[in-house]
């Protein structure tokens, strides 16, 4: 797969990088195969995505209907108004644990064994950071399900000078900071799966110009402003 192949270049610019550098120094980021990074199913799936202030959420209680809301939207502190409990944290956690805390709290008073499912409807107030060879680089909100080819139009696309073969996302998973490189090209022509891109992910457009920053980006991370996020 063309993807799988960009991610042994990489691994292969990693290598070459300058031998001044302490090896110790240059783990900042694991390079992944692109399939761990797609997220397919949106915000609304992916077990992986933290609920947003804003957010807009589907909550349903089974076979409590008076507890169940087909929208019912997170607060601007992070929060959601259930009746009979309260305010319920949302922001920071999965749609699971948030379903697991809703239980909980029933659970404590009113409800045995409650059945508690919360769905992301609309993700509102994510944000993805677009940089390299794109002609507005900057950070950007995101409103609902946003794939790689819809995060570069809202920079206004890729360059003159883009390398579009090699577009990195760098992403934090359970902690981890990974990066996965996707090829454009073979998006636009339908031959490769356009990824979801989540809150907070950093994508990076390559071009044959700006190689040496790219691998700087992904073998020393942490000295690069622009991955503060991480």
């Amino acid at each position: 797969m063309r993807t799988v192949l960009l991610l042994i270049s990489v691994l292969f610019l990693a290598s070459c990088a300058s031998n001044a550098r302490d090896a110790s120094l240059t783990t900042a980021a694991d390079v992944v195969d692109p399939t761990a990074l797609l997220g397919g199913g949106g915000p609304q799936t992916d077990e992986s995505y933290r609920i947003g202030a804003t957010d807009l959420l589907s909550i349903a209680v089974f076979q409590v209907p008076d507890l169940s809301f087909d929208e019912i939207r997170v607060d601007a502190s992070g929060n959601v108004q259930m009746p009979m409990i309260g305010s319920v944290q949302a922001a920071g956690l999965t749609p699971n644990e948030l379903s697991n805390a809703i239980a909980r709290r029933l659970a404590e008073r009113f409800l045995r064994n409650p059945q508690v499912t919360v769905t992301v409807k609309e993700a509102a107030s994510q944000k993805v950071t677009l940089d390299g060879a794109v002609t507005q680089p900057g950070v950007y909100e995101m409103r609902g399900r946003t794939t790689l080819l819809q995060a570069v139009a809202m920079a206004r696309g890729p360059t003159p000078s883009a390398n579009v073969e090699s577009v990195a996302v760098f992403r934090v998973v359970d902690g981890q900071r990974m990066v996965a490189v996707f090829d454009l090209r073979a998006i636009r022509n339908g031959e490769a799966v356009d990824p979801v891109i989540l809150g907070d992910d950093v994508v990076v457009v390559d071009t044959s110009r700006l190689n040496s920053m790219l691998r700087e980006a992904v073998t020393a991370l942490p000295a690069l402003a622009i991955f503060s996020y991480f």
